[in-house]
Order: structure tokens, then sequence, then C-alpha cells
């Protein structure tokens, strides 16, 4: 299986940034904890422009 250059938190359903006086705060809603926009873990779930354009590169390379 090839590297997904899509994968990271900030491209998942469950990424939710917050701004805040002291700065933006990235928390995993499945997870339950702080995260990174560019964090990876095996539970990601794409949003669906990210699933799209997954599909649209995938064709891309088929030709």
């Amino acid at each position: 299986m090839g590297k997904n250059s899509f994968h990271a938190c900030a491209t998942c359903v469950n990424f939710q940034p917050e701004r805040r006086k002291e700065g933006m705060v990235y928390f995993c809603s499945r997870l339950g904890y702080e995260t990174k926009p560019d964090y990876q873990f095996n539970c990601w779930t794409p949003k669906e422009h990210i699933k799209r354009l997954m599909e649209k590169r995938k064709g891309e390379n088929l030709k």
C-alpha cells in the first residue's frame, strides 16, 4: 500500500480547530485529545472534498 499524501489530521472529519487568545488549538473529537494538523493516526476518516480529490487524482494517475 502506497503512502497517501492526503492522510493527516487536518483532512479528517474529526479534526476540530479552535482559535483561542493564546493561538490555535487543534482537537480530535474521535480520540478526545489535542492534536496537530499534520499528525497521522490509523483512525483517519477523510472529509468529503478530500475523498473527491483523491478519486480525481487516482483517475489522473491511470492515464
